[in-house]
């Protein structure tokens, strides 16, 4: 009985082994395809940018800053801080008086209403909006001038009816900062291409994802997104659902990275994490065939076939290099990539898979939710007494 189920075991690893050795087979083809792709510019449609804020990051000042700097007309900018005494609000006004000759306005408040804190903070910014479309980019994210322009161009398609863009991890210094940023670019980036291989892109990512007004408005607003942790997602979800197409922009994103220890980190990949096991459980379940050295390695342990073991091995590690090379020249991230961190970058994302199976429970800005199906929100009880506010 116990032969046989170590060998069923060994059986599994060795399947999932060489599933993985493909699966980095054909993401270092799409991130070689996507390195030579051609960024196109075409359309003026009046845009409004959105930049929900909450707490201070490092170079926020110059994130908020490179969204006010763009070639391109017309567009607005709209800072939302839900509470006054928020340090990012003093961070907001800066960028609002360097940037005085362009439209940029800062709202102070939230809808309480909405589950998601962000989702909230989107909600009470909406009335100022002006634009036909509506660009949403996180606060950590940083963009060059063309921005906006190579954000446009899809749209000239009326079919599309929402946008979204890969990005890039730009580390700063430590070890958990660039172990962060290679998740990014090393298994999110590269997985996204070979899901856009197998079949269109029906989601956003929060790096940016745009949407016309109109779209926005036939889903049922913001407020459509408010119990949802990743609001990104279900935008471009609910938008696909009502018949329009999303597109991915050649434009790429930087993402600046800030992890102060390993536990910081651990605790926002297990968030990304459940998120996406609650919103695509059986995609998210198959996610952990990318991982092809840790299986190859178990396959060793149980079989103890060491010649074609070490061969799995041998391969899975070549085509793991190789993807880290390739991405690093498609998303030119030039020296910001640590080789010799690849083996602990595979380790650590294995176990983050595989630990996430274990709870439903994330902690986002400071607050303990709990992920239902959907990946719907619920907020975790507080202690009676507990008078503290949510934050946005």
């Amino acid at each position: 009985m116990a032969r046989s189920v170590l060998g069923a075991a060994a059986a599994i690893a060795l399947g999932a082994s060489l599933a993985g050795i493909a699966y980095l087979a054909v993401a270092g083809r799409c991130m070689a395809a996507f390195g030579r792709r051609k960024i196109e510019f075409d359309g003026t449609p009046s845009i409004t940018v959105f930049k929900p804020l909450f707490g201070l990051e490092p170079v926020l000042y110059e994130n908020l800053c490179s969204f006010c700097d763009q070639d391109y007309a017309p567009f607005q900018v709209i800072f939302g801080v839900s509470d006054p005494k928020d340090p990012a609000l003093e961070i907001a006004r800066r960028v609002q008086e360097r940037f005085a000759s362009r439209d940029v306005c800062v709202v102070v408040g939230d809808a309480g209403s909405a589950t998601n804190p962000k989702v909230a903070n989107l909600l009470s910014m909406a009335g100022a909006a002006t634009g036909d479309l509506f660009v949403i980019a996180d606060s950590d994210m940083r963009v060059e001038s063309s921005y906006l322009r190579s954000i446009a161009g899809p749209f000239s398609d009326p079919d599309v009816g929402a946008v979204t863009c890969l990005y890039k991890g730009v580390p700063m210094k430590g070890t958990p900062s660039a172990l962060g940023a290679m998740f990014i670019n090393e298994y999110f980036a590269p997985s996204v291409l070979v899901a856009l291989r197998l079949g269109g892109l029906r989601f956003g990512f929060g790096a940016t994802i745009a949407v016309r007004r109109a779209a926005l408005a036939a889903i049922g607003g913001f407020e459509a997104l408010a119990p949802h942790l990743a609001d990104d997602y279900q935008l471009g979800k609910l938008v696909s659902e009502r018949g329009w197409s999303v597109a991915l922009s050649p434009y790429v994103v930087q993402n600046v990275i800030y992890e102060p220890t390993l536990g910081a980190l651990w605790q926002h990949e297990l968030r990304w994490a459940r998120t996406i096991l609650a919103v695509r459980p059986l995609g998210y379940a198959f996610s952990g065939l990318t991982y092809p050295l840790p299986f190859a390695l178990l396959y060793l342990i149980l079989s103890r076939n060491v010649a074609l073991s070490l061969g799995l091995i041998i391969a899975a590690g070549g085509l793991r290099f190789a993807l880290h090379d390739l991405t690093r020249t498609a998303l030119r991230t030039g020296s910001h990539c640590s080789p010799w961190l690849v083996p602990l970058r595979d380790a650590l994302a294995f176990c983050v898979w595989g630990y996430s199976f274990l709870g439903r429970g994330v902690r986002w800005r400071g607050h303990d939710f709990t992920l239902e199906a959907g990946g719907r929100l619920k907020a975790k009880e507080r202690p009676e007494g507990d008078s503290s506010k949510r934050p946005a």
